[in-house]
């Protein structure tokens, strides 16, 4: 027994329904993926790249201060007051990394990071030096010189760490742009997809009438 033809076109018909549909379910959640992925790429934007330079600014202003008061500790009156304030900005910029190293870091960070924070521990730490300055010997340019020293291998891990923020901004920036364009693609095939859909509905109403008329005459 054949297969009457009008059933067999509905039968095709649905077959391409289903797989319409399937692909504008598809398209659902892929739209969500990427809307999480622009999500995630501005928060990390937000909280690991601009939140984070803040932190290098705020670290190399007190870097800079603690320079400014080795090279110029002659010049104050109360050397015991100068070493108090290079200790607080020691503790302060210790305190900044320790809240940059909950961000999440890739792996240069980690490295550049972690080497500053070890400058600023086991090499610039005012306490460990012998006096910078005295009244009688003047100011000690070795010790000054060897404090800078450190110093300028500190700042140089600054400006990587710096550099660094501006590549995955680039990065995240370039990935947001993927996703965005990926979702216009879709976007235009789930128009075309409803469009056949639309169509196919059409025929299926159109056809349904013709053989019903048919019947009738």
């Amino acid at each position: 027994m054949k297969t009457p033809k009008s059933l067999n076109n509905k039968l095709k018909a649905a077959i391409v329904l289903t797989f319409l549909l399937l692909v504008i379910f598809g398209k659902n959640i892929l739209d969500r993926k990427n809307f999480n992925e622009l999500e995630a790429s501005f928060i990390s934007v937000y909280e690991d790249r601009l939140v984070v330079e803040s932190y290098i600014f705020s670290i190399s202003e007190n870097l800079f201060r603690i320079k400014l008061l080795v090279n110029h500790c002659w010049e104050e009156s109360d050397y015991s007051h100068v070493l108090e304030e290079i200790e607080d900005y020691e503790d302060q910029i210790l305190k900044t990394v320790e809240t940059f190293e909950t961000t999440n870091l890739t792996d240069a960070e980690e490295e550049f990071l972690g080497d500053f924070k070890g400058i600023i521990m086991n090499n610039l730490r005012i306490s460990d030096y012998e006096s910078l300055y005295s009244d009688e010997f003047g100011i000690n340019t070795a010790q000054v010189h060897i404090y800078n020293e450190h110093i300028e291998r500190a700042i140089t891990d600054l400006e990587k760490l710096s550099l660094i923020q501006i590549e995955e901004g680039r990065r995240l920036a370039d990935n947001s742009e993927k996703v965005v364009n990926r979702s216009r693609i879709w976007a235009q095939f789930e128009i075309a997809a409803l469009a056949m859909l639309l169509l196919i509905i059409y025929l299926l109403i159109y056809t349904s009438r013709n053989i019903k008329s048919e019947l009738i005459d």
